[in-house]
C-alpha cells in the first residue's frame, strides 16, 4: 500500500483503487450456509446469495466497495448485519460477494473498504 497527502486528506492506492482517511483495510471471511435465513441484526433475513456484508459498525443500508489487495477484484456490498467476531477482520462477506471477489475458495482475504 502506498501513501500519498492529497487536497488536505491521507490518501492510499491498494491495486490501483484510492482510498481516502477513515477508510479501512484488513481481513475478509465470509459465511452463508448456516446463516442462510436466519435474521440478520438490521431485521432482515440473511440471504447468501446476495451481496451484503456484516460489519461491526457502520450503519445499517451504507453500500461499501470491497477491493481485494492481492487481485484488484472489486465487489459492491450493503451492510446489513454485525460482525466479524474475530480478531483482524473488519468485513464479513455474504457467500455471494466472497464468491464473486475470489475469496470463497481461502475462507479469507485482505481487503479494503471505502464507502460508496
Amino acid at each position: 500500500m502506498v501513501a500519498a497527502l492529497a487536497t488536505g486528506l491521507l490518501l492510499s492506492t491498494v491495486a490501483g483503487t484510492a482510498l481516502a482517511a477513515g477508510d479501512q483495510c484488513g481481513g475478509a471471511s465470509w459465511y452463508g450456509p448456516g446463516f442462510h435465513g436466519k435474521k440478520a441484526a438490521s431485521g432482515q433475513r440473511f440471504d447468501q446469495n446476495a451481496m451484503t456484508a456484516a460489519h461491526k459498525s457502520l450503519p445499517f443500508g451504507t453500500v461499501v466497495r470491497v477491493v481485494d489487495q492481492r487481485t484488484g477484484k472489486s465487489v459492491k456490498v450493503t451492510i446489513n448485519d454485525r460482525g466479524p467476531f474475530h480478531k483482524g477482520r473488519i468485513i464479513d462477506l455474504s457467500k455471494a460477494a466472497a464468491t464473486k471477489l475470489g475469496i470463497r475458495g481461502a475462507g479469507t482475504g485482505k481487503v479494503c473498504i471505502t464507502q460508496v
